[in-house]
């Protein structure tokens, strides 16, 4: 164990420097990469078109098929019919049209009237009055139309026109247009313009006009109905590009059976195995650079976590080195475990003791890495279970791990004693049945009672598994890395431990003073944001070496005499002096933590013995002040500042009378302060405000050990005499 406890002393120091720091992280990513490549990398096929396949082959990605994309989409466009649009202003035209041929004849019936009224006025005989013959009248209708409709239209129709009255005219036209308005009101196509005709001679032939009216108004009819419906070049490319843009991708799905055993590989299934890479030979980079990525970017985070920290650079190298291995271990059995998946076992990845390594990190470094550790951990757990699949993630596994390393690691917060390791894991196994109860009943899936027995029992390995293996490599590591862990700082300050029975037993005095001085730091240590509980521990232990000669320390005399009465003042500083040398070499061997021995080493720093400094002067001596002072060092961490002013509060106060609230605060600011100008406190990082808290704190703790009690009277003792 020494051997080991010096290689790596030796490899922090490397972790010194960055170049080795990044070193680590890239080794680990080499180890990552190579675990995982066989489980990205792109399965190629032996298979021949129209040959027999020999297992049930399934895509490995999801990828558009674009033939068949492209062909569903000709289909679509095919199925597009051409867009016509009714003009229905053409109606409109038609019928002012026929409308002004009409009013056009009534105009010549009109212009001859007056013509012949004014004949009537000059000539008084009628005799003598000349009436237009029928090819004037026509011809002075012609003159009121257009040279199209002259031409268009035959003579008949003109010559029934201005024959016709006023009267008759209007009846015609308002047949004519009705009609007219009847039969374009409809769609109209170039092919039914013929039969659009004939519907409007039908409608016409059985009216009342005359013979000569009626066939010029069917005439007319027939001129009027024209083609209304058109076809719509960009209308009908629009809903051909709707149509085109609604066709849904085509997608072989990652997982979808192309083709199953003992089928025959036709063109087609021949053509989607090409196309999801099953049948290249050329070798597929991407996802060898997707597992790149990845790693890079986990690794990346989880090495700015430890840059960011504001630990002391000892502890965050240990704290780096620590991870890495238990990384590494856990990544390990992960691996190992996803090789069962040969024996094509449904589920393998749920017997793997997700919570061990979140539990690990939690008690030995920090909850917040903790669960970042559990989702990389779930990360890398998809890839490794993909069952087979080349290039999926396993979501169900992945899903399973996260949830049950993240149950062990919340379980554990703020009750971190060893036996609540077993209860996580009881916790845990809880957490990974109703998982996987989830994960089964979510796709409707049918399983047997032998499949629900199985899932059961891998939940209950998986989490008391967890369990089980951090209890057995936690004092490992511990004992590995001389780590002083939360459990570990409980596990101490237990009082059956043999040192604290051993204070107990042979200095009574000294433990109860540990026990009060304990109660001082820790509310201290956690006012100002420092480890409470290692002040606590350190404590109970500070003056373990009192215990070697307890009757010369004035809390252990008990009604005796004071054996410091007939000894010299330099005898009795050395003495006094060397408990804390004692102490330490007791505490040493019984290999206690480091932080507890500098805690015993240095809670008096550099002081004065002023009692034994200021009798020697009395006496006349020549007085050497160093020989009258600790050795220390002086305190090198919060801790061991706050204990070595608490051990000095705690006795100033229990020496006082009646010791009142005034008393006590006046007494802790002058121990404080004199700490402060002795220099006791130069080498720790303890800040005046946090001194300030630490005093306050004081304060408030011996106030309510000192409070004021009743004084309750006497009561007269009767004697019954018998």
């Amino acid at each position: 164990m020494k051997k080991i406890q010096q290689y790596l002393i030796q490899i922090k120091k490397l972790l010194d420097y960055t170049f080795f720091r990044l070193l680590v992280f890239v080794v680990l990513g080499v180890v990552l990469f190579t675990s995982m490549y066989g489980n990205v990398k792109p399965e190629k096929l032996d298979i021949s078109l129209l040959t027999v396949a020999d297992k049930t082959i399934r895509s490995p990605a999801t990828v558009e098929d674009k033939i068949s994309t492209e062909k569903k989409r000709q289909e679509a466009l095919e199925q597009v019919q051409d867009v016509y649009t009714l003009k229905k202003e053409y109606s409109k035209n038609q019928v002012d049209l026929i409308t002004s041929i009409f009013d056009s004849a009534s105009e010549v019936n009109d212009d001859i009237e007056d013509e012949t009224k004014k004949q009537d006025v000059l000539d008084e005989d009628p005799i003598n009055v000349m009436e237009p013959t029928v090819e004037e009248e026509v011809t002075m209708l012609k003159g009121k139309l257009t040279d199209r409709v002259i031409k268009d239209l035959s003579e008949r129709v003109f010559t029934a026109l201005v024959q016709a009255s006023n009267d008759e005219l209007s009846i015609a036209k308002d047949l004519t247009v009705t009609a007219i308005n009847n039969v374009m009101n409809k769609r109209i196509s170039a092919d039914d313009v013929e039969n659009a005709k004939k519907s409007l001679e039908e409608e016409l032939k059985f009216t009342t006009l005359n013979g000569d009216l009626k066939n010029a108004a069917i005439e007319l009819g027939r001129y009027a109905v024209i083609q209304n419906e058109f076809y719509d070049p960009e209308a009908t490319e629009e809903l051909r590009k709707q149509a085109a843009e609604s066709v849904e991708p085509v997608k072989i799905l990652q997982g979808q059976i192309i083709i199953e055993e003992g089928k025959l590989i036709r063109q087609e299934e021949f053509r989607q195995l090409e196309l999801v890479g099953l049948l290249d030979n050329k070798q597929s980079y991407k996802p060898f650079i997707g597992l790149m990525i990845l790693i890079s970017i986990i690794l990346t985070s989880v090495y700015f976590y430890f840059y960011q920290l504001k630990d002391h650079p000892e502890k965050r190298q240990t704290d780096l080195l620590l991870f890495g291995i238990v990384f590494i271990l856990t990544f390990f059995i992960l691996k190992i475990i996803s090789m069962l998946q040969i024996f094509n076992y449904s589920g393998i990845g749920y017997l793997f003791p997700a919570a061990m390594g979140g539990m690990l990190i939690k008690i030995l470094i920090d909850e917040k890495l903790a669960i970042l550790s559990s989702i990389i951990f779930s990360i890398f757990g998809s890839i490794l279970f993909n069952e087979g699949v080349s290039g999926t993630l396993n979501f169900s596994v992945g899903i399973y791990i996260l949830f049950s390393a993240l149950a062990g690691v919340l379980f554990l917060s703020g009750q971190n004693q060893r036996s609540k390791i077993l209860q996580a894991g009881s916790f845990t196994a809880a957490v990974n049945l109703f998982t996987i109860w989830a994960l089964m009943f979510l796709p409707n899936g049918q399983f047997s009672g032998l499949e629900y027995g199985y899932y059961i029992l891998t939940a209950i390995f998986s989490g008391i598994g967890s369990a089980v293996l951090t209890m057995g490599l936690l004092p490992l590591l511990e004992t590995s890395f001389g780590i002083l862990s939360t459990m570990k700082l409980i596990e101490l300050s237990n009082p059956n431990h043999p040192l604290l029975r051993k204070i107990l037993m042979e200095a009574p005095g000294t433990y109860h003073h540990s026990v009060m001085v304990a109660n001082l730091a820790d509310a201290a240590c956690e006012a100002i944001g420092a480890n409470g509980l290692l002040a606590r521990v350190g404590c109970y232990y500070h003056d373990i070496g009192k215990t070697k000669r307890p009757n010369f320390f004035i809390e252990n005399q008990m009604h005796q005499e004071n054996p410091h009465d007939r000894l010299p003042p330099d005898k009795s500083a050395n003495i006094i002096i060397s408990h804390v040398k004692d102490g330490s070499a007791i505490l040493k061997k019984y290999n206690m933590p480091k932080e507890i021995i500098h805690i015993a080493e240095q809670h008096h720093g550099t002081t004065l013995l002023k009692f034994f400094y200021h009798k020697a002067l009395q006496g006349g001596e020549n007085v050497n002040e160093e020989d009258y002072r600790y050795p220390g060092p002086k305190a090198q961490t919060k801790e061991s500042a706050i204990v070595g002013i608490a051990d000095s509060v705690e006795a100033a106060v229990r020496s006082l009378n009646q010791p009142t609230p005034e008393t006590i605060e006046s007494l802790v600011k002058k121990i404080v302060a004199d700490r402060l100008q002795d220099g006791q406190l130069n080498e720790c990082d303890l800040t005046l405000k946090e001194l300030e808290t630490v005093s306050h704190s004081f304060c408030e703790t011996l106030k309510g050990i000192f409070h004021s009690r009743i004084e309750y009277p006497e009561m007269t003792k009767k004697v019954v005499q018998g």
